[in-house]
């Protein structure tokens, strides 16, 4: 079963920076396409980036030239480098297979603050 353990959030003022990681357990990581995707209170959950197998990514809008998503395939790691943070980035922040979602993991709460 394949196990998604998301790390890197926290408390953030806005301007701020922060690195999320995601370790995916029990699947080819290295040929599965994968992104990142959050939640804020009272929405739905959205897309934000993905990434190939082979290292091509692409962008929501509200992340486009701010966030940087990467992967480690030796690590089992997705990335995603958070700069020059929002307050309408508060959400709690999940990875997960791009098209075909896993069960999702808990995910990490980032949230900033004026």
């Amino acid at each position: 079963q394949v196990q998604l353990v998301e790390s890197g959030g926290g408390l953030v003022q806005a301007g701020g920076s922060l690195r999320l990681a995601c370790t995916v357990s029990g699947s080819s990581f290295n040929v599965t396409p994968m992104g990142w995707y959050r939640q804020a209170p009272g929405k739905q959950r959205e897309f934000v980036a993905g990434i190939s197998r082979g290292g091509t990514t692409n962008y929501a809008n509200p992340g486009k030239d701010r966030f940087t998503i990467s992967r480690d395939n030796a690590k089992n790691t997705v990335y995603l480098q958070m700069n020059s943070l929002k307050r309408e980035d508060t959400a709690v922040y999940y990875c997960n297979r791009v098209g075909s979602p896993y069960d999702w993991g808990q995910g990490t709460q980032v949230t900033v603050s004026a």
